[in-house]
């Protein structure tokens, strides 16, 4: 351990790391180099490791603690941390937006500097919003395509009603001239999604509410919420923060962190929230289905690319290589 510094945890790239974790009813602690969680019992206590270098977000929910020794540790690898309620949502404390994150004054600058260069023109602003907008379809298509299980289960990327919503959608996001038009195309086209998937796993009379009433929703909230955790990291690696937003104003200070978890919400989240509410899983299950599919698609790398070449879109091939980009 002597030869040890903190920029050997961050050997892993955020954007290939594998590991979110939700935590409950336990202490997080520093112990021999390493952090552990360890949970109580009535004969012994038991420790297990969580594998720092490889880890995204950390949740803390109910009944949770954490040491300061912990806490040096997971922010020398950059680990974000926040603390939550029950199955993960909602997020309740925070020293920048929603997440408690590692402070490194000597993150690349590049990536900022390219947002800002169109962030404050209004009419480059929307064109980025746009883009987002393609993004996200394009990673439907991606998954919707490629995943054996969901088309077992009636997701079809060509189904006729997709299609004709998808075809509406792209149309309405063309010819848009302001944010708000964005926003009301979105939630017109996610109207669509909830209905096929509610038809797909035979759940009928689903609506759509953030106050949780049933397990659908309770899963689409926790879902949404391990999304915004990866969309966090992303924006926090590449140095751009939260309140930068393309899509969901300029008034909410985290609204940067919504733009960039939609790239994947629809794709993965909203249809295992409605597959999982059929097969009865608990919020454990379904949060372990989300992960191995956000790893699976890579969806991390994918807001990463997104994310970074919505930054430098203004910048020409030449200007790329001589700030190596």
């Amino acid at each position: 351990m002597d030869d040890f510094s903190p920029s050997d945890l961050k050997a892993i790239l955020h954007s290939k790391r594998a590991n979110m974790y939700y935590l409950e009813y336990c202490r997080v602690m520093q112990k021999d180099g390493r952090v552990l969680y360890l949970t109580e019992a009535k004969k012994e206590n038991h420790y297990f490791n969580i594998p720092i270098s490889n880890t995204t977000i950390i949740l803390l929910g109910n009944g949770t603690s954490i040491t300061q020794a912990a806490i040096r540790m997971l922010s020398q690898a950059g680990v974000l941390v926040g603390f939550c309620g029950g199955g993960g949502t909602p997020l309740y404390m925070a020293c920048d937006i929603e997440w408690f994150t590692p402070q490194n004054e000597y993150r690349p600058t590049e990536y900022l500097h390219g947002w800002l260069h169109f962030w404050f023109d209004d009419i480059k602003r929307l064109e980025a919003g746009k883009l987002f907008q393609q993004a996200r379809i394009q990673y439907l298509q991606r998954v919707w395509q490629k995943d054996r299980e969901l088309k077992m289960e009636g997701f079809d990327f060509n189904d006729e009603s997709i299609q004709s919503a998808l075809e509406t959608f792209s149309t309405r996001t063309t010819y848009a001239t302001k944010q708000s038009e964005l926003l009301l195309t979105e939630a017109q086209l996610t109207k669509v999604l909830y209905k096929h998937a509610a038809n797909a796993t035979q759940l009928k009379d689903f609506t759509r509410q953030h106050q949780s009433t049933n397990k659908a929703n309770d899963f689409l909230n926790h879902g949404n919420y391990l999304a915004y955790g990866l969309a966090a990291s992303c924006l926090w690696v590449l140095g751009i923060p939260h309140g930068f937003a393309v899509m969901h104003g300029k008034t909410r200070r985290g609204a940067l962190v919504f733009d960039v978890a939609d790239l994947i919400k629809d794709a993965i989240v909203l249809p295992w929230a409605f597959i999982c509410t059929k097969e009865n899983m608990n919020q454990q299950e379904f949060r372990q289905q989300v992960l191995n599919t956000f790893t699976d698609h890579k969806a991390l790398d994918f807001m990463f690319e997104t994310v970074k070449n919505i930054a430098l879109q203004d910048y020409s091939a030449t200007q790329r290589e001589e700030q190596n980009l």
